[in-house]
């Protein structure tokens, strides 16, 4: 299963570093999406949250193994939760600080991702790599990596940048 999952969970891995990074930097838009969808929150929480957002992507990627999988699992079924939670109650959702990005609302696209990231993690969880890192071919290996970084590259644009292709946001936008 690991030969088959191991792009999807490592660009798993490593969205949880990047989406953790700019919420450890600046926590203020995750306080106010998660107040807008009626959850409390305050500054030393949300930092606490990045930061193992953080720590779960980076021992995922170092370490892929079957807790490091649940983890991530984990982290993108509260993801997932949250987004829907969010979206049912109408939360004015601008952003939630994940890379950095203002203005970019949750989307049925998150939800679809971040649902798939899940179960791709949770996959992983069940069916863990036997050696992980250790006695891979370097070719392999940085095909992999590269395959990886390219399936993150395309999650942060379902998340971050096509949400600010919608109708509602092209029109939002000042004139300039």
């Amino acid at each position: 299963m690991w030969d088959v999952l191991a792009g999807p969970f490592l660009a798993a891995g490593g969205l949880l570093v990047a989406g953790g990074l700019p919420k450890l930097r600046d926590p203020l838009p995750l306080v106010r999406a998660l107040r807008s969808a009626g959850l409390p929150a305050g500054l030393p929480f949300v930092r606490g949250l990045a930061a193992a957002e953080v720590a779960v992507g980076v021992a995922a990627v170092a370490a892929p193994g079957r807790v490091t999988a649940a983890l991530v699992a984990l982290a993108y079924l509260l993801f997932t939760a949250f987004v829907a939670l969010a979206r049912h109650r109408g939360g004015v959702l601008g952003s939630c600080g994940c890379f950095g990005r203002p203005d970019t609302p949750a989307t049925g696209g998150h939800l679809v991702l971040t649902a798939a990231l899940a179960a791709t993690a949770a996959a992983v969880a069940l069916s863990p790599p036997a050696t992980g890192w250790s006695g891979q071919a370097i070719a392999p290996t940085a095909l992999l990596l590269g395959f990886a970084v390219l399936l993150g590259a395309l999650a942060y644009l379902v998340l971050a940048v096509l949400p600010t292709t919608t109708v509602a946001a092209v029109r939002g936008r000042p004139k300039g």
